[in-house]
């Protein structure tokens, strides 16, 4: 499957680890990660000298052909919040996965559309085990 990742960017990367296990586990269960640049340390020198109207129209186009998304909302990003409200306007199932005790938007934790899941995790295994029961989730739909 085509798995969008989302995580913060500029709102800070504390979660850096968590992302690039994340991204792995996806890539070692085969799915292809378009965003997978985002796991990366150097992915803040990357993104300087990319014009954000090429930025924007990139994403866009990778959601619209992803089969689900994952995000991580640890840290509050208005990209990350807006991929996920966009790829919600279009159908996509949304994996919103967090730190557990960390506080996360009421937007997102009140959100009833179909399709969204927003779930905390204690540690690495934690996440990845909640990964894996949002893939289940797509390949059964």
């Amino acid at each position: 499957m085509n798995i969008y990742f989302a995580c913060s960017l500029t709102g800070g990367r504390d979660d850096e680890a968590i992302y690039r296990a994340i991204v792995e586990h996806l890539q070692t269960l085969g799915h292809e990660v378009p965003t997978e640049h985002l796991a990366h340390p150097e992915v803040m020198e990357l993104e300087k000298i990319i014009d954000p109207a090429e930025v924007y129209q990139r994403d866009i186009a990778w959601l619209q052909a992803c089969d689900g998304v994952i995000a991580e909302v640890s840290t509050p990003s208005h990209g990350v919040g807006y991929e996920i409200a966009y790829s919600l306007s279009l159908g996509k199932p949304v994996l919103c996965c967090h730190r557990r005790g960390m506080p996360v938007s009421k937007m997102l934790l009140g959100n009833d559309t179909p399709g969204i899941m927003v779930r905390s995790y204690e540690n690495e295994v934690d996440a990845l085990a909640t990964v894996d029961v949002f893939l289940a989730g797509l390949s059964a739909g």
